[in-house]
């Protein structure tokens, strides 16, 4: 052997010391990952749709929650938060009845920070389509005085035809709440129903009061109407007050008090409010039961994945043997099938969030509510897919690393 062929295998030695396995890039990786994919796609979708379901469940239900809360916030922006009404508490002694003194509208008003006043007496007398039905039949309506200013610190609206005036206060006319009004199958003013012992004209149709459900369910009738026609005696049952919503603490303080001064601990002071305050501060409160099904749906799904990698894992030994009969490392081979779980899982994710923001489209769209999906439930929700797909990846990964090239191809 010459000298000079000696020197060129020395200098050969290093360079093959230095050869290194190719690096697999991004892309690459991406097309080695979903090859899987492509080759069985029937099986890819029955596979997803397990995490679809999961994710479209957990997206849907937040949506839904959501979508109510924002409503429910946006009647208390347009309602506010600072009525109060004073209504007749028990009485320390059993059988006597509490009765608000008839001046008790007016000395509410003359409190700092008070707006407006209205108020409300029950009469006891009940409203029929015509004289011709029983009187016992009411059909759940009471029969109200009414104040002209009730309205306004209701901060209510007519639906159709007009509100007790001045004018037709005094004369038999007739506000119905909408619910009163369904019940009695009124929808125009003009028409007429029985009361008490004579006939009166519906003048208007009050529309919606969430803040006053019992005003919805009334026939109103003018206060001096009420006092001549119906036999009223002119104590309030209900006085309702707007103030400032920087004095509504103050206000309540002293509104007992000033509505009957002589027996305060009769007077009951409530804010109507705060049941829609309630309501939203709990809304979601079911929803974690249907959060936790959900949850287990994806945990199902994963399991799906997983079930679905190891197959695919037995079925592509052929393949396994030859990449790693080609240079490919157990590293590469370990990032090929966690990609492709990844894939699968964020196949399933993507469908899923939008499953669920439709069904929570669908369902703002039919009961009239915001279309609310928080961001914070997509990003989650689609974070969830991708751990799960991680997890359901791993050991089949491993599995297949650790194949022998030479016992794969030969069980191929």
């Amino acid at each position: 052997m010459s000298s000079r062929t000696r020197t060129e295998l020395t200098a050969a030695k290093p360079r093959a010391a230095r050869l290194k396995a190719a690096r697999l890039g991004p892309r690459d990786v991406l097309h080695v990952g979903s090859a899987g994919l492509r080759s069985r796609p029937v099986r890819i979708v029955l596979s997803a749709l397990g995490i679809a379901i999961g994710i479209a469940t957990m997206i849907a239900v937040v949506g839904i929650s959501a979508s109510s809360k924002a409503q429910l916030m946006r009647q208390l922006d347009a309602l506010g938060t600072n009525m109060l009404v004073a209504t007749p508490g028990e009485s320390m002694f059993a059988g006597q009845e509490v009765k608000l003194p008839k001046d008790a509208p007016g000395m509410v008003g003359r409190i700092d920070g008070v707006e407006h006043v209205g108020a409300t007496g029950d009469v006891a007398r009940s409203v029929r389509r015509s004289e011709k039905i029983p009187e016992e039949e009411t059909g759940g309506i009471a029969v109200k005085a009414a104040t002209e200013e009730l309205l306004e610190v209701l901060r209510g609206e007519v639906a159709r035809g007009t509100w007790l005036n001045g004018a037709n206060g005094r004369y038999p006319a007739v506000v119905l709440g909408h619910v009163a009004a369904e019940r009695l199958g009124v929808t125009e003013p003009g028409r007429q129903v029985w009361l008490g012992d004579r006939y009166f004209t519906v003048v208007g149709i009050l529309a919606p009061l969430p803040l006053a459900p019992e005003i919805e369910r009334s026939a109103l009738v003018g206060w001096s109407a009420a006092e001549e026609l119906l036999g009223f005696d002119g104590h309030p049952t209900s006085v309702y007050e707007r103030s400032t919503d920087a004095s509504v603490r103050d206000v309540r303080a002293v509104l007992a008090a000033t509505v009957d001064p002589r027996g305060p601990q009769n007077v009951r002071v409530t804010d109507p409010s705060s049941a829609l305050r309630a309501k939203a501060a709990t809304e979601g409160a079911f929803s974690t039961l249907l959060l936790g099904l959900g949850g287990i749906a994806l945990l199902v799904g994963g399991v799906g994945v997983a079930n679905t990698m190891i197959i695919s894992v037995l079925e592509r030994r052929h393949e396994i043997g030859l990449r790693r009969s080609l240079g490919a490392t157990r590293g590469q081979i370990r990032v090929q099938f966690v990609t492709e779980s990844l894939m699968l899982s964020g196949l399933g994710g993507v469908a899923g969030v939008a499953l669920g923001a439709a069904a929570t489209g669908a369902y703002a769209a039919s009961g009239g509510l915001p279309w609310v999906v928080p961001p914070w439930a997509v990003g989650g929700g689609f974070a969830a897919t991708l751990a799960i797909g991680t997890v359901a990846g791993l050991y089949p990964a491993v599995r297949a690393a650790r194949l022998s090239p030479t016992l794969a191809l030969h069980a191929a």
